[in-house]
């Protein structure tokens, strides 16, 4: 159990971490809250729960893997690189893929 504890105290640490220097993971957060705080003014049936939550975890989780991609590409090439660059681009261009099919997802939900 004390592995289990260890490993849940750096995943935390890592979530800290990705709060504290990630502007846009800070924004995502902020924007869950307003969508959860929809749901619960539009009474979302439970399925509907159910899909705003996986939507809310699947773009945090992007942007905290985002962040270690980041992260990773600054320790080894902290000087600009072609291959650098297109590593930290298609990192947030996968957030925003995400990002905006989750928005389209949450208009559905609450409009409809």
């Amino acid at each position: 159990m004390s592995r289990f504890l260890v490993s849940l105290g750096y995943a935390l640490e890592g979530i800290r971490f990705g709060i504290k220097t990630q502007r846009h993971l800070r924004f995502h957060l902020v924007a869950a809250c307003l969508a959860l705080a929809a749901g619960l003014w539009k009474g979302l049936q439970p399925v509907a729960w159910g899909l705003l939550v996986l939507l809310i975890a699947a773009v945090v989780a992007a942007e905290l893997i985002n962040t270690a991609i980041e992260a990773v590409v600054d320790l080894v090439s902290p000087l600009p690189h072609p291959l650098a660059k297109a590593a930290k681009d298609t990192a947030a261009g996968a957030v925003l893929v995400l990002a905006a099919a989750a928005l389209v997802i949450a208009v559905v939900l609450f409009c409809c």
